[in-house]
C-alpha cells in the first residue's frame, strides 16, 4: 500500500501552518508554529516533524509534501533578491521606468512609483530588432551582445533577464542571447521574455521576467535547502509547490518559473474555501482571508474562482491599483481589502485610528505573545475585548500576555484618544471591519456583483474573530465557517490539482484568423502542459482554453472560455463575458484575438469532509465576558472539537479550537452540519 499521508504547508507572515491528510478514513491533523523569517524552512520542518512525531506517523509514511510559500512576494517587496542585469532592444532600456504612463493617482503631485527591480546601470541595451508579426528588421549584433552580458558579469550580476521588442511572437534572438551568455557567462540564472510570458506589452513582459530572474536563486537555494532537510528528517516523497492560479507542480517545474508562486498560500486558501462552500451548498461564496498580516477577499461563482493574468507586487500605496510592479502571471483573483492579526494600530496626526500596513510578523509580534513587541496590533485589541483566550491560543501551547497588550493599547492608543484600553480596542476593532467590508464591497461592484448574494466563508487564523460583523456590514446574511479555518491555505493544497496554465500572445482579426494555425498552436501548447503535469506523476484529465480578446480599437481585452475553434462560437463566447462585464456590447464593431491561455489539469482530488470521524466530548465548557454593545457581557464558550452535527448555538458566544475562534455577536445562530462546518444566520 502507498504511504497515507499527504501534508499541505503553507507559509505566511506570522504563523506557518500545516495540515495531515489520512486517505484512509479522512481524518485531517493541523498544526501551526511561529514562522522563522531568516530561514523560513525551518518553521516547516520543525512543523512537519512535530505534527508527525504529536500522532504518532513515521516520515516514510508520508506521500507527498504540498507547499505553498510567502518567500517570491515577500523577496520582491523586501528586495532581498539577487543583483539582475537585464537586456533588452536598443532604445528601450528605460521602459521599465517610464511604465504605461498611467498615473494611479491622478492629482497627487508627488505621487511615488515603485523603484525598478534593476537600476539603470544594469540595464543595457543590444542592437536588434524585430517587427510585429515577427519578421526580423534589423539582425542581433551578436558582438554588442557579448560585450553587454561581460559587462554585467563584471558588475556582479547573478541573474539575468531578456526581454526584446516583439519576442512574444519570435523568440529567436532572445534564444540565441541565452546561448551567448551559456558562453560568456554560465554560472548566470537567465529568464528570457518569450519563454516565461510570450504576451503583448513589453513593459509588463520584462518587468515579470526581471521579477522572475531576481528571485530565481534565492527561490532555489531554498528548495534545495528545504528538499534536504525533508530527506533528512526521512520524508521521502516528492515535494509540489502551489501556484498562484490554484493548481499545484512538481518542485522543478516550479523551480523554473518561481514568479507563478507569488500568491500561492492565498490561492490555497481560495482552494480550500471552494471544497467547504461546496460541501454546504453554496457555490456563490465570498472568500475572507485574514491573517496575521493582511486580510484578502476573493469571489467564487458557481463553485469556480475568478481567475486574472494580471497581478501587482511592491505597490507603495497598498490599496491603489497601478502603485505596484506589474505581473503578467495566471492567480486566483485576490484583492488585499484590510489589516491582519498582527498589523499595528496608532494613531495619526489628525487624531484618527490607523491599521497597517506595517506588521508586526511573527518577530516580535503582537505585545501579546511576549516577544518583546511593543506596538499595539489588531490580535492585542481582539484579546482585551474578549474574543481570545490567554489560556487557550494555539491548544494552550502559547499563553497570552493580557498585561502586555493592554499596556500597549492604553499607551499608544488609548492614551492620545483619551479612551480607556478597552474602548481604544475597540475603536481598532471597529475601523478594521469597516475597512474591510467597504473594500469588499468595492471589489463586487467592480466586478459587476451583488454582494448580499453571496455565502461569506471565513478563513485565516483572525477570519472567524472578525467575520460575523464584517458580513453584518455587508449585508450578507449566512455565513459557512469551517473547521481549521486558521490552517485553511494548507488544507486547500490539499484539494487542489495538479495544473498548469500556458500563456501565449497572438495579436490577429477574429475575421482573419488561420484556425489551421491556431489550432497547431494549440495542440502544441497542450502537448507542453501535459509533460509539464506529466513531471508529478499523474495523467492530465482535462483542458481548458481561454481567449483574450477586445474589440478593434480597445487598449484591454476580456477573457473568455472557448469551447469550439469557431468563429461565430468564440465571437458569442467573448460578448457574452463582456455583457456580464459592462451591460452591453459593441454589436457594429471588430473583434481581436490578443492572447491564449491553455490550463492542462490532473483530477481533483476528493476530500470528503462529511467522512471524518466523529469527535466525543462535552462542547460547552463555560463563559468569560466579552465586549459586544458597547459593554462586557457573559459570552458561552464552546469547544469546536466536541461540537456534533445537528448541535445549534447562539450568541454571544465563542467557538474555540486550535488555530482560531469564532467570535457569534449577539443576535447570531450557528449550526453545525455533517461536514462539521458551522452555519451561521447573522441575524
Amino acid at each position: 500500500m502507498s504511504a497515507p499521508y499527504r501534508i499541505g504547508v503553507d507559509i505566511g507572515g506570522t504563523f506557518t501552518d500545516l495540515v495531515m491528510l489520512d486517505t484512509r478514513d479522512g481524518r485531517l491533523f493541523n498544526g501551526k508554529v511561529l514562522t522563522t523569517p531568516h530561514a523560513p524552512e525551518q518553521a516547516v520542518l520543525e512543523g512537519i516533524s512535530g505534527l508527525l512525531a504529536r500522532h504518532g506517523v513515521r516520515p516514510d509514511q508520508v506521500r507527498h509534501v504540498i507547499h505553498g510559500t510567502t518567500l517570491v512576494a515577500n523577496a520582491l517587496i523586501e528586495r532581498r533578491g539577487v543583483p539582475t542585469g537585464f537586456l533588452t532592444t536598443q532604445g528601450f532600456r528605460d521602459v521599465q521606468e517610464i511604465g504605461t504612463e498611467m498615473r494611479h493617482d491622478t492629482y497627487d503631485l508627488f505621487m511615488r512609483r515603485p523603484d525598478p527591480l534593476v537600476p539603470r546601470r544594469l540595464r543595457l541595451e543590444v542592437p536588434e530588432r524585430l517587427m510585429p508579426d515577427g519578421s526580423v528588421k534589423t539582425p542581433l549584433d551578436e558582438n554588442a551582445a557579448r560585450a553587454a552580458i561581460r559587462a554585467l558579469r563584471e558588475a556582479g550580476v547573478q541573474a539575468l533577464a531578456v526581454c526584446l521588442l516583439h519576442a512574444f511572437v519570435n523568440p529567436a534572438h532572445e534564444r540565441r542571447i541565452a546561448e551567448l551568455v551559456a558562453e560568456e557567462a554560465p554560472e548566470l540564472a537567465v529568464c528570457l521574455s518569450g519563454e516565461l510570458v510570450p504576451e503583448i506589452g513589453e513593459y509588463e513582459r520584462g518587468s515579470t521576467t526581471i521579477a522572475n530572474a531576481y528571485v530565481l536563486p534565492v527561490f532555489a537555494r531554498y528548495l534545495a535547502r528545504l528538499d534536504e532537510g525533508l530527506r533528512a528528517a526521512g520524508v521521502t516523497g516528492p515535494l509540489f509547490l502551489m501556484l498562484s492560479d490554484g493548481g499545484t507542480v512538481a518542485r522543478d517545474v516550479a523551480a523554473r518559473h518561481p514568479i507563478r508562486l507569488v500568491q500561492s498560500g492565498p490561492a490555497g486558501g481560495v482552494q480550500a474555501t471552494r471544497v467547504y462552500g461546496e460541501a454546504a451548498g453554496a457555490p456563490d461564496i465570498l472568500c475572507f482571508d485574514m491573517g496575521g498580516t493582511t486580510a484578502k477577499a476573493a469571489l467564487i461563482d458557481g463553485g469556480q474562482p475568478q481567475r486574472s493574468l494580471d497581478f501587482e507586487v511592491s505597490r507603495v500605496d497598498r490599496f491603489r491599483k497601478g502603485s505596484g510592479l506589474p505581473l503578467k502571471v495566471p492567480v486566483v483573483e485576490m484583492i488585499e481589502i484590510g489589516a491582519g492579526g498582527g498589523s499595528i494600530a496608532r494613531v495619526d496626526a489628525l487624531g484618527l485610528v490607523r491599521v497597517g500596513p506595517d506588521s508586526a510578523s511573527s518577530d516580535p509580534g503582537p505585545a501579546c505573545y511576549g516577544l518583546g513587541g511593543r506596538e499595539p496590533t489588531v490580535t492585542d485589541c481582539d484579546l482585551l475585548l474578549g474574543y481570545l483566550a490567554a489560556d487557550s491560543f494555539l491548544g494552550g501551547e502559547m499563553r497570552l500576555d493580557v498585561a502586555a497588550a493592554e499596556a500597549a493599547v492604553g499607551e499608544r492608543l488609548g492614551a492620545p484618544l483619551g479612551l480607556s484600553a478597552v474602548e481604544a480596542a475597540w475603536a481598532v476593532h471597529e475601523t478594521v471591519n469597516t475597512s474591510m467590508a467597504q473594500a469588499a464591497a468595492i471589489h463586487a461592484l467592480e466586478k459587476a456583483r451583488r454582494i448580499e448574494g453571496y455565502t461569506l466563508v471565513p478563513i485565516g487564523g483572525a477570519g472567524p474573530v472578525h467575520a460575523v460583523e464584517v458580513a453584518r456590514k455587508l449585508g450578507i446574511g449566512r455565513l459557512v465557517v469551517p473547521a481549521g479555518a486558521g490552517v485553511a491555505s494548507a488544507f486547500g493544497f490539499l484539494a487542489a490539482p495538479i495544473s498548469f496554465a500556458l500563456l501565449r500572445g497572438q495579436v490577429a482579426p477574429l475575421a482573419t484568423l488561420d484556425l489551421d494555425a491556431l489550432r497547431t498552436m494549440l495542440d502544441g501548447m497542450t502537448a507542453e502542459g501535459r509533460a509539464l503535469v506529466a513531471e508529478a506523476g499523474v495523467e492530465a484529465a482535462e483542458t481548458t482554453i481561454r481567449a483574450a480578446m477586445r474589440y478593434a480599437g480597445q487598449g484591454y481585452q476580456v477573457e473568455a472560455t472557448i469551447a469550439a475553434l469557431d468563429r461565430d462560437a468564440m465571437r458569442a463566447a467573448f460578448e457574452a463575458e463582456y455583457r456580464r462585464l459592462y451591460g452591453r456590447i459593441e454589436a457594429g464593431l471588430p473583434v481581436e484575438c490578443v492572447g491564449w491561455r491553455v490550463t492542462v489539469s490532473g483530477p481533483t482530488p476528493t476530500i470528503d469532509l462529511a467522512a471524518m470521524p466523529s469527535t466525543t466530548g462535552i462542547a460547552r465548557k463555560g463563559s468569560r465576558p466579552a465586549w459586544f454593545g458597547g459593554r462586557f457581557i457573559e459570552a458561552a464558550l464552546y469547544d469546536r472539537a466536541a461540537l456534533a452535527p445537528g448541535e445549534r448555538i447562539a450568541g454571544p458566544a465563542m467557538v474555540e479550537e486550535r488555530e482560531s475562534t469564532l467570535v457569534l455577536p449577539p443576535g447570531a445562530r450557528a449550526s453545525c452540519d455533517a461536514a462539521r462546518n458551522l452555519l451561521v444566520e447573522v441575524g
